[in-house]
């Protein structure tokens, strides 16, 4: 008798989120007790961001729903009015599909919305990465902590994480820690090579590269122009001194259209060394990030203020600055730099990652903090064999 393959719906709201969900993604494909939904939304629908429906087309995976999640504006008035909106589109989605486990990622408005919307109909709910702290006044950790107490399974990508859910009340059986799905694809090595990033960036091997992209701070998003300035100020310096920039659009939060315009307004003026795109692909990005450490001849940088600067560059021994406050509070390793919307500092750290000897060989040797590789298996795992029975949707509060 044929045993009926669970099905695991997975949410994805952004391009860079998408990055982070592809090992999970290939992990349920492969698994032979599971089969996979797909569920698109957000930015990845959204032309001005870089739609990247084709990206994931690419990869191999079938999309089996598109889910508008409409942000009107660049206020937190219409962040509001598309999580409310999102609960809305995803539940009819999660109604047609009717999934065993539905998965979710980190702590987007978008994937808010969607723990909302399949929570409140008793879907049993997985949430990847809780338990993160990041206090750079972006509303993550509070979003993020709210799915956690919304969802009743957690992958955390570190043993902080996984301590702070078991804090938050939640039962130790419902935590798990896999660490950072990224680490599975570099790990695996499936990145872009430097002859790849020669032919499709004109990227040179020989010459530093500094990899940039800076989002807004939410709960000050009327400030995002005035942040991101100092940066494209410090990253004109470096292009005038040799070194090759590659700026990416930032995520479609509250502020990021207006870092946009300010980015096409710094595009238009020409300034040699210096590329602007909407988005890269996580393949041609990672290979960059491994150019940047040390699969480079020359080195060079990760700079702004994504998580990918502090959870993803360990892994290539890629040297970072991180701008502004939007990770304050985020476990990070040896090779990260800390400054402020400065362009001087800004201008130094960078300096200091492209020529100080002693840090650089600090940045390829740190350890990582986040996993060696094996996160997209474990998930899987725990997806085909935890027991789909009202223990999983009753949960308990385990602080007295």
């Amino acid at each position: 008798m044929t045993t009926k393959k669970r099905v695991i719906a997975v949410f994805t709201g952004n391009r860079a989120e998408y990055g982070l969900q592809f090992p999970i993604l290939r992990a349920v494909a492969r698994h032979p007790d599971l089969e996979y939904r797909l569920l698109v939304s957000g930015a990845h629908l959204d032309k001005n961001f870089g739609t990247t429906l084709d990206e994931i087309r690419k990869d191999g995976f079938e999309i089996h729903d598109e889910i508008r999640i409409d942000l009107a504006a660049d206020t937190l008035y219409a962040t509001a009015q598309a999580i409310g909106t999102g609960i809305i589109s995803v539940s009819k989605s999660l109604e047609r599909i009717r999934p065993d486990i539905f998965v979710v990622y980190a702590d987007r408005f978008e994937g808010f919305a969607a723990v909302i919307a399949s929570t409140q109909m008793g879907i049993p709910t997985a949430h990847i990465e809780g338990g993160d702290v990041t206090q750079g006044g972006a509303l993550d950790d509070s979003v993020r902590h709210a799915m956690t107490k919304l969802a009743h399974l957690h992958f955390t990508t570190n043993e902080n994480a996984a301590n702070r859910v078991r804090q938050m009340g939640e039962e130790a059986w419902r935590v798990f820690n896999v660490g950072f799905p990224a680490i599975d694809l570099i790990a695996d090595g499936v990145f872009a090579t430097p002859q790849e990033l020669h032919d499709r960036f004109r990227i040179d091997p020989d010459r530093p590269l500094i990899v940039f992209t800076q989002h807004s701070v939410t709960t000050r998003f009327q400030d995002s122009v005035s942040h991101v300035v100092p940066s494209l100020a410090a990253l004109e310096v470096l292009a005038g001194e040799g070194a090759q920039v590659v700026i990416t659009y930032p995520n479609n939060d509250a502020g990021g259209r207006r870092i946009i315009e300010e980015l096409e307004r710094f595009r238009a003026r020409g300034i040699p060394n210096i590329q602007v795109h909407k988005s890269v692909g996580r393949y041609n990005y990672h290979g960059m990030l491994q150019q940047a450490g040390r699969g480079g001849r020359t080195g060079g940088a990760c700079a702004g203020n994504s998580s990918s600067g502090v959870k993803e560059t360990p892994a290539f021994g890629c040297p970072s600055v991180d701008i502004g406050s939007r990770q304050s509070g985020r476990l990070g390793a040896g090779n990260v730099i800390a400054t402020g919307y400065d362009e001087a500092e800004i201008i130094a750290a960078l300096r200091r990652c492209l020529t100080d000897s002693t840090f650089i060989e600090q940045c390829r040797t740190c350890d990582n903090p986040y996993g060696t590789g094996d996160a997209g298996r474990k998930i899987a795992e725990v997806l085909a064999t935890v027991a789909l029975d009202q223990a999983l949707i009753t949960k308990q509060m385990t602080i007295p």
